[in-house]
């Protein structure tokens, strides 16, 4: 097995010959064994061991292990417990999620304060078939199907070559001490149950399942990059990024409506799960406005294109302004002064930046968002004009519109932020002082 070991790790290039190797040691047999592995290969690694505190003494007994274990062979050990149920609790997550989540990053936190290149897990190729099986039950994407990485990112799954009796049966040769966790018998999780009642029945109709299935993902892997590359290629014809949101050319996607596969692919990075695609589809072909939201992401249909953007929401901020001094108070706005006006100074037309006269502005200035029935003088005209009807004749988008901010005064609308300043605060013959104020850039939508 060791050599097939050394085999694994060159063929899929998981550590160079100075590299700097930590073991995420457990106790039980797989970590065991792989550390036994690593020591006879001539690799001398650190250990790091989560104790999750969820078994009482049975927790503390495995950490005792691999605690003598290392000082046994004077390998460097580090460990942390973890209260697990409590953070679970806290971030309204399974128990087993949460135990991911604090290992994951506790290893990324030992590894770079200690300069080591790679983690090791010792995930093995059962596990990588029950993950895949896990996957197909739950519904997923092609990715889903090509199970476990050898390498993912600063990971590195040396034992994914060997099958869980392979490494029994090597534990046994070399007389391995290791712990076994009694929560491996139970079938109340869902791995569990695969483990121990599906796949059994599978190896009664193949009893070769386990290499069946580990090719089966490995050529569903070479497919899956062929599909990611026509994808990425795909992505870089028909989307558009724009500061904090993206385009998707709606007549671009148009010939690939009917294939779900490509649209969940596509959209997949924007939180859209498989059972969303016929919701997202109807959108597509549906009316200006329509919408959906993700866990992450809102997609809103605007005339010709999709507009994708973070699904955080924010509260109106209403900033009243008594003083000149306290526009500085106003985190859109860059840089606001008075300004002297002379017949040879020539107005700027940044929609930026707004002129106004500064006479006809008087404080309390109000800096808040538009509401439905608010209604300005374009500069320009000489009629009123409702926002909403202004924003239809710009064709502006539902995302657009929900960022639009007005500065206000005497209950008159001065300047629709970096769009059209009020025609009746306009700079006039007869104005010799202006109040210009400019915003910055993210405020023009």
């Amino acid at each position: 097995m060791l050599n097939e070991f050394l085999k694994y790790i060159e063929k899929n290039k998981l550590i160079r010959t100075d590299d700097r190797v930590l073991l995420a040691v457990s106790g039980g047999i797989d970590s065991m064994v792989m550390t036994h592995l690593f020591l006879a290969a001539g690799i001398k690694p650190g250990i790091a061991h989560c104790n999750f505190c969820l078994r009482a003494r049975e927790s503390d007994k495995d950490e005792e292990l691999v605690r003598e274990f290392a000082a046994g062979h004077n390998i460097p050990f580090f460990s942390k417990r973890f209260e697990t149920k409590a953070y679970a609790k806290k971030m309204g997550i399974s128990v087993q999620m949460a135990a991911r989540e604090l290992r994951f990053s506790w290893f990324e936190e030992i590894r770079d304060k200690n300069r080591f290149d790679v983690i090791a897990v010792a995930h093995n190729l059962n596990d990588n078939i029950e993950t895949l099986l896990i996957n197909l039950t739950r519904g997923t994407g092609i990715t889903g199907l090509t199970g476990m990485k050898p390498v993912s990112n600063k990971i590195i799954r040396p034992l994914l070559f060997a099958t869980r009796q392979e490494i029994t049966d090597y534990c046994n040769t070399n007389h391995i001490l290791f712990r076994e966790d009694q929560s491996n018998a139970e079938t109340k999780y869902t791995r569990n149950k695969i483990r121990h009642q599906v796949i059994p029945v599978l190896k009664e109709i193949n009893p070769s399942i386990e290499a069946t299935l580990n090719e089966t993902a490995e050529r569903l892997s070479g497919i899956n990059e062929i599909v990611q590359s026509f994808i990425g290629k795909l992505r870089e014809r028909i989307i558009e990024q724009k500061s904090d949101i993206t385009l998707f050319n709606i007549s671009l996607l148009q010939p690939f409506l009917d294939n779900k596969s490509v649209i969940f692919e596509l959209f997949k990075p924007y939180g859209v799960t498989e059972a969303m695609v016929k919701d997202l589809s109807q959108i597509i072909n549906g009316e200006t406005g329509s919408q959906i939201f993700t866990s992450s992401h809102r997609i809103i249909k605007n005339r010709k294109e999709l507009i994708v953007s973070t699904g955080e929401t924010h509260d109106e901020m209403i900033y009243l302004i008594n003083t000149f001094s306290d526009f500085v108070k106003v985190p859109e706005f860059e840089k606001v002064k008075y300004f002297s006006v002379t017949d040879k100074y020539k107005i700027p037309s940044d929609p930026l930046i707004a002129f106004v006269d500064s006479e006809k502005v008087s404080f309390p200035v109000t800096i808040r968002k538009w509401r439905t029935g608010d209604y300005f003088y374009p500069l320009g005209m000489k009629k009123k004009k409702k926002l909403s009807d202004y924003f239809v004749d710009n064709k502006f988008s539902l995302l657009e519109k929900e960022k639009i901010q007005v500065v206000e005064s005497a209950g008159k609308i001065v300047w629709v932020i970096g769009k059209r300043i009020d025609n009746r605060f306009r700079i006039t013959k007869s104005t010799r002082k202006a109040l210009v104020i400019k915003c910055k850039n993210n405020s023009k939508h």
